[in-house]
């Protein structure tokens, strides 16, 4: 056989579309074919990702980052009430509090004790709902600033606040806000001292004395809410 007639033999061979015997040919692809997921599909990955969700807001609350509603004018005008910030939970895992902290902390009056919901679904989203800072925290829940420290002694006079016999400035007051109804206090080991800054509307250490610094929750650091007010919640400010 001639090179010629054996080069067609093998282009004939190469361009013969027909699949070898014994195998079938796959039908065209077509993307209408694709399968789409199912009702119950869909329902079942919605549960899912709202599962996580709520999982990682929890964790969240719990160990990192919450959001505080504030439910009250005891820190105007610094805050004021409905305004939302941000308590982080870290910072005093490894370091100390200061002066001018802004703190959230449990307290409880003795033999006042708040009612929880009868409903535990109804707790559970009322929980949910302070994470996220939409729902107001409960009557324990408190954010005062520190103004005295383990050792120091706290006083007023003439409306001034005094911290181991010195005047403290408290840029952060309004002009004219004047500092009453506290009596001398030393801080005992593991106690803090806080304020609120509306001095003439607050409850705080003037009132249940000082706080342990275990029921300590956490820093207030930014304003989140509202957008207009946004801005770093500061020691001296």
């Amino acid at each position: 056989m001639s090179k010629t007639s054996d080069d067609r033999g093998r282009l004939g061979d190469r361009a013969d579309p027909s699949p070898p015997p014994g195998e079938v040919e796959a039908p065209p692809y077509h993307k209408e074919d694709e399968r789409r997921p199912g009702l119950l599909a869909v329902l079942r990955e919605t549960v899912v990702l709202v599962a996580l969700a709520v999982f990682l807001a929890v964790v969240f609350k719990t160990f990192l980052v919450a959001a505080f509603y504030i439910p009250s004018g005891s820190m105007e005008s610094t805050l004021n009430i409905s305004d939302r910030v941000l308590v982080e939970k870290v910072s005093y895992r490894f370091g100390d509090i200061q002066h001018g902290d802004v703190v959230v902390f449990v307290h409880d009056e003795p033999g006042f004790e708040v009612p929880g919901p009868s409903n535990p679904v109804a707790g559970f989203f009322s929980s949910l709902g302070q994470a996220i800072g939409v729902v107001p925290p409960s009557d324990r829940d408190f954010i005062k600033r520190v103004v005295g420290l383990p050792g120091d002694t706290i006083n007023c006079r003439k409306g001034e606040l005094y911290r181991n016999g010195r005047p403290v400035k408290e840029d952060y007051l309004d002009p004219g806000t004047e500092t009453q109804n506290c009596t001398r206090t030393i801080v005992g080991p593991g106690e803090l001292f806080v304020m609120g800054d509306n001095r003439v509307n607050s409850q705080d250490s003037r009132t249940f004395g000082p706080i342990q610094r275990d029921d300590v929750v956490g820093r207030a650091f930014v304003r989140i809410w509202p957008l207009t007010h946004i801005g770093w919640l500061r020691r001296d400010r």
